[in-house]
């Protein structure tokens, strides 16, 4: 090697080891920043020629810049609610804009610090939308294509509403007193009402009375509706020995006290009356279960206290209230009616090369060919991990580290500068032999 070529060398360690620095001081900058993923440089030895043999050309040395994106920071525990962090592989899935049919504006990161904006679009702080697979209004998630984002569209945890639902079932449980019939003078009837919500989400009751007879294990049953006018009546008994005891043992007397359009109904196998109530139009329609014969899902009758519950389908307008994220990130809205529903997957995006990704502005990254296959997953560990919610994830940046590194590369910065004072130095004592 000549001492021009010597120079040449040295100039290009000047230049490797300030880019290096470059990265470093980047990294360090950024060790507070949610997600982000240090960098580092690779040191490359190169020649003028391409050469492999030094005899060919000036031996030179480059940096070349890659990131540690595999690498995950550690979890910060966070007081939002929408604020995301992932306990393993994969990444959050994001757009440019809000609404986005681009599939080359969807881009990757670990930055879950997201809030909703004006719109009730979540965001995170860099201005990226996160994206998810939307529910349908029946609670399911219809086919989606994980292998894309065309499936894909923003979480929004705006003003969503439910329309109303009306009551198509009501089921009673609970325990009539066996002591309280087979009484000379039985005592007053046990009265209970159940509401139920209308077509419009109004809500009414049905009242029912549970007369005590003077035969033993006999309950005579008479209901009413919203307005007090009679619907039906019927007789109930319950089984008092075998292994049946408590439960229903005959439905007998059923008679329809409605006025049309509104009737009762009522299977004496299975227990179950169908009631249509006047209260439209159209009458509705309500499935009451008392329990079938020989079961103990309905009411009982042990000796006891009178207690009775219903449970009911249907619901009043709802609007949501807050949000909740599981660890296999499904989004459920909860509404101020009670009702919680899923709104979104919030899926993870994995690829089989994540250090081959390209790197953004704000701590995002975009498919390359370096990054190989791209898939939208379920959370559920292993290959892809669980979404922690209340949670970020620091940078993976070691500050140690770091200092380390540059002080290897100042060293390195010198001994090049060192370098060239000397061949400097050697080329002045050379132009001076021709004196």
């Amino acid at each position: 090697m000549s001492i021009s070529s010597a120079l040449q060398t040295g100039v290009s360690g000047l230049k490797a080891n300030s880019n290096a620095v470059g990265g470093i001081s980047e990294n360090i900058a950024n060790a507070n920043t949610v997600g982000y993923k240090r960098s580092f440089a690779h040191m490359i030895t190169t020649t003028a020629s391409g050469g492999n043999n030094s005899n060919n050309g000036v031996l030179s040395v480059v940096a070349e810049q890659a990131n540690e994106i595999s690498k995950a920071g550690g979890l910060l525990s966070t007081q939002s609610e929408t604020d995301l962090a992932i306990a393993g592989n994969g990444f959050f899935i994001v757009s440019e804009n809000a609404g986005e049919t681009n599939h080359e504006k969807y881009l990757l990161t670990r930055a879950g610090s997201f809030l909703p904006d004006e719109n009730g679009d979540l965001v995170n702080a860099a201005g990226y939308y996160l994206a998810g697979f939307p529910y349908d209004l029946d609670g399911n998630l219809q086919a989606v294509d994980r292998s894309s984002f065309a499936s894909m569209e923003t979480v929004n945890v705006g003003k969503l509403s439910l329309s109303a639902s009306a009551t198509q079932t009501v089921s009673a449980s609970g325990n009539l007193p066996s002591q309280s019939t087979g009484l000379a003078t039985p005592g007053a009837p046990f009265v209970t009402s159940s509401e139920y919500y209308t077509p419009l989400g109004g809500i009414e009751r049905i009242t029912l009375n549970w007369q005590p007879t003077s035969t033993s294990n006999q309950w005579d049953v008479s209901l009413t509706d919203n307005t007090g006018a009679a619907l039906g009546s019927f007789t109930m008994t319950f089984a008092d020995s075998g292994s049946s005891s408590g439960t229903p043992n005959s439905y007998s007397a059923v008679t329809n006290l409605a006025t049309a359009p509104a009737s009762f109904a009522l299977d004496t196998t299975t227990g179950i009356a169908t009631l249509s109530l006047n209260n439209g139009a159209t009458p509705q329609t309500v499935s009451l279960e008392f329990g079938g014969i020989g079961s103990f899902d309905g009411l009982t009758q042990f000796s006891g206290d009178f207690s009775q519950n219903f449970d009911r389908d249907g619901s009043s307008l709802g609007e949501l209230v807050r949000s909740e994220i599981d660890n296999n990130g499904t989004m459920y809205g909860i509404f101020d009616n009670g009702l919680r529903r899923a709104l979104y997957e919030i899926p993870l995006g994995v690829v089989d090369n994540p250090n081959g990704l390209g790197k953004r502005q704000g701590n995002a990254y975009q498919l390359t060919g370096d990054s190989g296959s791209f898939h939208a997953l379920t959370a559920i560990g292993g290959r892809v991990g669980l979404i922690s919610s209340s949670a970020l994830e620091a940078s993976n940046v070691d500050i140690a580290q770091e200092m380390t590194e540059l002080i290897k590369v100042q060293r390195a910065f010198s001994t090049n500068a060192s370098v060239i004072t000397t061949v400097d130095e050697m080329m002045e004592e050379t132009s001076r032999l021709k004196r």
